[in-house]
């Protein structure tokens, strides 16, 4: 499908990276993985064609359809979540215009017998047999699939995409991609803005994609239950493995392992050979063989070991000053934004010491509750801080707030007090800004060194209780699992809103479950939570079941009447009988065009041919108009 030789990318005469070769094939589920600003999001957009390489080649197999989800989304004013999802299907849409437009002017027309008459029936035959084979008859049905499958009701589906936020906007361009069937499909951090029920989802999904998957995630089991080969960029190189995330940390750290101890052997075995080299030197009769020993040692080809980039941020969250035993108390909390109400009398309890993750569908009301928390936006009800309880918050959006004009010292030291302004540089260093890297402004940064600057932004304040809505997002794995070790060590309160699983194993030991605008607790983690969350959805199911069918009972028995029950099974008689007039009609009708379409002359020689054609679209709109009627009648 694709194949890439010494493709090397600049920015301001530095290479990004360079000489990378590799190869994409059908099947490939590709981990693009490494740290912040290594490149990764460049990639996918070189592949894309929508930035340029410098030098190298890149070779696509013809026809190969690309689709990337990038991470700006640009949606026209005024469409529903399904018309901005049909946008997927671009040629089964222009198709579709045209087919209503033709059967529109050949139910107007009456001329036959004329070229131009035979010329559209040939034009509709052939859209029809297109529309076919794009699928043309199953678009609405896939598409809706789609949608519920990444988190959407169906009562959303008439709503404007301009009333949801920037995550369910991200869900909408991911599902037009996942709908356009395309060769290559390349995601840039898809879970980012999904929830934990939606990225298993999208997992099972993407498992069974039949073209190349390239994506970039820092959601370690994410790429393990995906994945089937991990490319790494580091310091300007690749390194490419045909295994899943983990079993490639694996296989690299043996590889290097066995590398060290090669160059250690070979480095012995110069040492030694250099000795005899300064011996022979120094004898007349053996100087022959000194010069031997140079040629031989200056053929050897030294043994070179991977260059890891082991630079990882240093996080610790110090406890300000101790709290007091309750750190939140609340009562009958709740929270409407319009008419949709999110949260309705929520009681809350949080004691010192807690470790709490918030887990939900989104839109549940897991980022309200944190905002209402830290008195970021009005609610209903009564709440209480504890005794000297110091919130840090870090926000969803908290990245995207940076000026981007300013430099990453400007905005450290504009958020810093007089205490600890000397401290600025040294903490910048510690969250790798180091060097020059302090005075590149906001704007150049990668999404994960925003990340890291607004989490070191975050250390300026005194903390002893912690509220961090969806803090991974967009950091490299290195990052996580230091911010998680850090985290896991703070002695204060903890509450993280996260849809990443593999974050919050281990992290807390209760999880808040939101859903119908309440809160359940589950004394576990988050494999706990999942594991009954998945009984109580089972149970749901076999609770929806029974209503249906208990519904079913009580209203045959008691609701109707036998007469009502005669009529209904009547009708329900009549529309079987409509659909299979219905069925054989059209079967005759689509027989005829092809006839038209195959041997005009011989149609055209027929007598009356045209108006029985004719005759019989008019019986089956009435036939449809019966239809339609009935089928009313039946669900009144």
């Amino acid at each position: 499908m694709l194949n890439i030789h010494n493709l090397t990318v600049s920015f301001s005469g530095e290479d990004l990276f360079s000489g990378i070769t590799f190869r994409l094939n059908g099947g490939n589920r590709v981990g693009l993985v490494g740290k912040n600003g290594a490149g990764k999001s460049t990639l996918l957009k070189v592949i894309s064609q929508d930035i340029e390489y410098n030098t190298g080649t890149m070779a696509f197999e013809k026809d190969v359809k690309i689709g990337f989800l990038r991470q700006d989304i640009d949606f026209v004013a005024g469409r529903t979540i399904l018309d901005e999802a049909y946008e997927a299907f671009t040629e089964i849409k222009k198709i579709e215009r045209k087919l209503d437009q033709v059967n529109l002017e050949l139910v107007e027309r009456t001329d036959y017998e004329s070229d131009s008459y035979t010329e559209l029936i040939n034009d509709m035959t052939d859209m029809t047999h297109r529309f076919e084979l794009l699928g043309g008859y199953n678009y609405k049905g896939d598409t809706e699939k789609i949608l519920q499958g990444l988190g959407f009701q169906r009562e959303d589906f008439d709503k404007l995409t301009d009333t949801f936020s920037g995550g369910w906007r991200m869900r909408i361009e991911l599902a037009k991609l996942l709908l356009q069937n395309n060769d290559i499909l390349l995601l840039d951090e898809p879970t980012n803005h999904l929830d934990i029920e939606s990225i298993i989802w999208l997992e099972n999904f993407l498992k069974n994609y039949t073209g190349a998957v390239m994506l970039v995630s820092h959601d370690k089991m994410f790429l393990d239950n995906v994945t089937n080969r991990t490319i790494e960029i580091s310091l300007g190189k690749i390194y490419d493995f045909k295994k899943p995330y983990t079993e490639y940390l694996k296989l690299r750290g043996e590889i290097i392992e066995k590398q060290l101890q090669a160059q250690k052997n070979q480095d012995k075995e110069i040492k030694q050979t250099q000795q005899l080299i300064d011996k022979f030197r120094a004898k007349a009769n053996k100087a022959s063989m000194a010069q031997s020993l140079i040629k031989k040692l200056d053929k050897v080809e030294r043994i070179e070991v991977d260059v890891e980039d082991t630079a990882v941020m240093r996080v610790r969250f110090p406890l300000s000053i101790q709290p007091g035993k309750i750190i939140v108390e609340a009562e009958k909390l709740s929270k409407s934004y319009g008419d949709n109400h999110v949260l309705e009398n929520v009681d809350l309890l949080i004691d010192r010491g807690s470790r709490i993750a918030f887990v939900g569908q989104n839109g549940q009301g897991k980022s309200t509750l944190a905002k209402m928390l830290v008195g970021d936006i009005p609610f209903e009800g009564k709440m209480k801080l504890g005794h000297n309880v110091q919130v840090g918050y870090f926000a969803q959006n908290q990245s995207e707030e940076l000026d981007g004009e300013k430099t990453v010292l400007q905005i450290m030291e504009d958020a810093a007090t007089d205490s600890n302004r000397v401290k600025v540089r040294d903490m910048l260093g510690a969250f790798l800004f180091g060097g020059d890297d302090a005075d590149k402004k906001a704007k150049v940064l990668s999404g994960g060194e925003r990340n890291r600057l607004a989490l070191c932004k975050l250390l300026l304040q005194p903390i002893n209780t912690l509220i961090m809505d969806e803090p991974t997002n967009h950091l490299d794995i290195a990052s996580k699992n230091v911010l998680k070790d850090a985290l896991k060590k703070f002695e204060g309160t903890l509450i993280v809103v996260s849809h990443d699983r593999d974050f919050l194993q281990g992290l807390t030991d209760t999880v808040y479950g939101f859903k119908d605008k309440v809160i359940k607790e589950y004394l576990g983690d988050i494999d706990y939570f999942l594991e009954q969350h998945k009984m109580e959805n089972l149970r749901e199911a076999e609770k929806r079941t029974k209503i249906v069918v208990e519904k079913k009972v009580v209203n045959s028995s008691s609701s109707q009447t036998r007469e009502e029950e005669k009529k209904q099974k009547k009708l329900r008689n009549k529309l079987s009988n409509l659909e299979t007039q219905i069925s054989d009609l059209e079967k005759e009708i689509i027989n005829l065009d092809a006839l038209i379409s195959e041997d005009f002359q011989k149609v055209n020689a027929q007598e009356n041919f045209f108006k029985n054609y004719q005759a019989k679209k008019d019986q089956l709109d009435v036939l449809m108009e019966n239809w339609s009627e009935i089928e009313e009648k039946i669900n009144a």
